[in-house]
């Protein structure tokens, strides 16, 4: 006879592993834009349930090696709760990722990136500019960090979410680019647009001098992008299915 305690036990390891799932799918999606660095930066995801965990990769798989099962479960500390074979994680992603899970309670996924347009525009003196419709989409979700060295200082972590407040994209300046959203799904849409818009900014750039667009066109677009994250409902079936073509085997 199963109990109402051991259904809600069932139903919780239902959504952790819809969660693990995911996330290892949202790992394998930045390895195949070729937006991953070796074994370093992040994506986590929000454990379901009352114990304030949270989901990580294991520091040193490569990221199109990454599965639902080797994902690394942690506190809010940082100590390892429950891994796969591999159990060490990287303290500068802890530093991170903790901040926005402790600091944001609608924070169900964190991505931190350190691909090469990003981090570009990261440096660049004026930031993100509204030279795309995709970056003018970006503008209201995104806030800046100034960079502090390698994130070990777990004082950095009030600072940055400070500096992140309410908003679902961040350039962590002269380091890379962060999103955070309500889910796996939401976080990635948001990812991939900052990405889009960084690498259009990068080659705009790279071309001369720019044109922008009226200020009318640009608060426009901004009222329009009140609802980015609602793209999640179609981005992330057909990315799934674009994974699943070119590598599946992530959901064991």
């Amino acid at each position: 006879m199963t109990t109402t305690s051991d259904q809600s036990q069932q139903d919780l390891r239902k959504a952790e592993w819809k969660v693990r799932t995911e996330l290892a799918a949202a790992y394998r999606l930045v390895a195949l834009f070729g937006w991953d660095d070796l074994v370093f930066t992040h994506l986590s995801a929000r454990v379901p349930g009352p114990d304030h965990h949270f989901l990580i990769n294991p520091y040193g798989l490569l990221f199109h090696e990454i599965t639902a099962s080797s994902l690394v479960k942690v506190d809010q500390d940082g100590q390892v709760v429950e891994s796969g074979n591999l159990s060490r994680v990287n303290p500068a992603g802890f530093t991170i990722h903790s901040a926005v899970h402790m600091g944001r309670e609608d924070a169900g996924a964190v991505m931190h990136l350190h691909a090469p347009d990003g981090v570009a525009v990261s440096a660049h003196r004026d930031g993100l500019l509204p030279l795309s419709q995709t970056a003018m989409l970006c503008l209201n979700h995104l806030s800046y960090h100034d960079y502090e060295g390698v994130a070990l200082n777990l004082d950095e972590r009030e600072r940055l979410i400070r500096d992140l407040g309410d908003k679902s994209m961040m350039l962590l300046r002269n380091h890379g680019v962060l999103t955070a959203g309500k889910d796996v799904p939401e976080t990635f849409t948001y990812l991939y647009f900052l990405m889009k818009a960084c690498e259009i900014q990068v080659k705009a750039q790279s071309c001369g001098p720019t044109y922008l667009p009226s200020q009318q066109a640009i608060q426009t677009t901004a009222d329009q992008s009140q609802a980015l994250g609602g793209a999640a409902a179609l981005t992330w079936p057909a990315l799934v299915r674009l994974l699943d073509s070119k590598n599946p085997g992530y959901a064991v």
